[in-house]
């Protein structure tokens, strides 16, 4: 492991959804140079393009460093201009009004870089989609390498002992 490493250097996987809305390159740096406390994670993001849905964690304090490029923050009820140079803060909370997202409005690509302290349980709302997301020790770097994750509505529920024998 070494404690260095140089954006142009982190390890880039697409990520697309599959509506078209969505795309981005994104590499978790933290972890490859020993930091356990503080996560960071490079993401660009294609003009027109966003990386995430408008979301909000309960548990995980993130902020973003806008690297190049220009675009808007959508947080809570709110639309701000984005450009290089840029911090934006984004607290763990509920509900849409501490809700955010990151959308590329400009014509070259957003390059930003997200900061977070490293909760191993969080749990996450998507307002627009009515979706939750529930993660224990996830890899997200390696989504392959185990741990929990579900994302789901809170109507398709089942009973505490559902299944249980």
């Amino acid at each position: 492991m070494k404690p260095v490493i140089n954006i142009d250097d982190a390890p880039l996987r697409e990520m697309k959804g599959a509506d078209g809305a969505f795309e981005a390159k994104v590499a978790p740096v933290g972890p490859s140079i020993g930091s356990v406390g503080i996560g960071c994670m490079v993401t660009i993001v294609p003009p027109g393009k966003k990386a995430f849905p408008f979301h909000v964690h309960h548990n995980k304090h993130e902020l973003f460093v806008i690297l190049e490029g220009t675009g808007a923050y959508r947080f809570g009820s709110e639309t701000y201009p984005i450009k290089a140079g840029d911090i934006l803060a984004a607290p763990a909370g509920e509900g849409a009004e501490m809700a955010h997202q990151i959308v590329n409005t400009g014509t070259s690509e957003l390059k930003y870089l997200g900061i977070s302290d490293q909760s191993t349980t969080d749990v996450m709302e998507y307002p627009d989609s009515g979706k939750f997301q529930v993660a224990s020790r996830f890899d997200w770097g390696d989504p392959a390498a185990g741990g929990l994750r579900y994302v789901g509505r809170p109507e398709t529920a089942v009973d505490y002992f559902d299944g249980e024998k």
